[in-house]
């Protein structure tokens, strides 16, 4: 029988991948992953912490906690704060899947005695050729491989997705039926740091403010910000008396914010993106081939096609350096891999 080690949030996706590895035969083990938390805010994982052991309880599994803190403080925090501080966009989620959850919880499951751990992602993990392949999960509206690009064939062969093929709905119901006591919980918010405080409060403990100009697209001063660190591409700009307006654009060195009423700016487009970091999960793109590109999580797909490390976008697109750019084949929903989209920060 094999021992699989459920990384158990306190939320209804874990719980319910573990009620149904447990159904399915496997000898399952809950794990609880305590992460570094800012100590200027008030987190929850005592209350998550609580709601896992309420869960483990109640299918009668074991139950362990891991503490990751130094962990997640380097793989994640240090390295969000400096992306930030860079004039970047980092994905803070891809770097804990990536460090955290197969990484670190790997290691230490592995260490006590696991076959394979499992988490409540919305993606699916088959075999294929003899090969591991990701999928999109079940329901596009809580699909999640986008945030799954860096797993590798290594990954794969010891993960499963329990609830990955099926949707948001379906959880609820199952958990319900299971009599699981947090069937009815709210999704949560991310990474507790995220999801409880506004960005520029928390980056504003690390990153020293820097005012300077807000310009628009003519050069006229609008307006004044507080350092163009705490502020990415697409992200709308409060200004009185405006209804609508995005960042389009910043320069670092300059310490200058650019901003549109329009998030289409053909003069701040790109068509040719260069990747850093890039993973194939399987196998390289085909040279020449048109492929779905998300530039964001739950963004529109876009077409375009794959040159070694560089994507060529049919139409031009506006770019946030640092974020994940993430490739799936149009037919099979198949997730290829992605990387980080290149750029220091200054894109005006």
């Amino acid at each position: 029988m094999k021992k699989i080690f459920v990384g158990l949030s306190g939320g209804v996706d874990s719980a319910t991948s573990a009620y149904l590895l447990k159904k399915a035969g496997y000898e399952v083990t809950g794990v609880f992953l305590k992460v570094w938390e800012p100590d200027f805010l008030r987190c929850t994982s005592a209350e998550d912490r609580l709601d896992a052991m309420r869960v483990a309880a109640h299918l009668e599994i074991p139950f362990r906690t891991y503490n990751l803190e130094e962990e997640y403080k380097k793989g994640v925090v240090d390295y969000f704060i400096e992306e930030y501080r860079a004039g970047r966009t980092p994905n803070p989620d891809v770097a804990c899947n990536r460090e955290i959850k197969f990484g670190a919880f790997w290691d230490r499951a592995k260490q006590d005695g696991a076959d394979a751990i499992a988490t409540g992602h919305y993606a699916q993990n088959k075999e294929t050729h003899g090969m591991h392949a990701l999928f999109r999960g079940g329901g596009d509206a809580k699909d999640q491989s986008y945030f799954l690009w860096t797993l590798t064939q290594e990954d794969l062969r010891h993960v499963l997705f329990p609830i990955g093929h099926l949707e948001k709905p379906d959880v609820r119901r199952i958990a319900e039926e299971a009599g699981l006591p947090n069937f009815d919980r709210k999704d949560s918010q991310g990474l507790c740091f995220l999801g409880h405080v506004n960005m520029e409060e928390f980056l504003k403990h690390y990153i020293p403010v820097q005012r300077g100009p807000v310009l628009n697209l003519e050069g006229k001063e609008v307006g004044q910000h507080d350092g163009v660190s705490f502020y990415t591409i697409g992200q709308r700009f409060p200004l009185p008396g405006v209804e609508k307006l995005y960042v389009v654009a910043k320069d670092l060195h300059e310490n200058v914010l650019i901003v549109s009423e329009e998030l289409e700016v053909p003069q701040l487009e790109r068509t040719v993106v260069h990747l850093e970091k890039a993973n194939w999960i399987r196998e390289k793109p085909e040279a020449g081939k048109l492929y779905d590109i998300q530039i964001r999580y739950h963004g529109e797909r876009l077409k375009a096609k794959i040159q070694v490390n560089s994507v060529q976008f049919e139409q031009p697109v506006l770019i946030a350096a640092g974020q994940s750019l993430v490739i799936y084949d149009s037919d099979t929903n198949e997730c290829l891999g992605g990387g980080i989209m290149s750029g220091n920060g200054n894109n005006r």
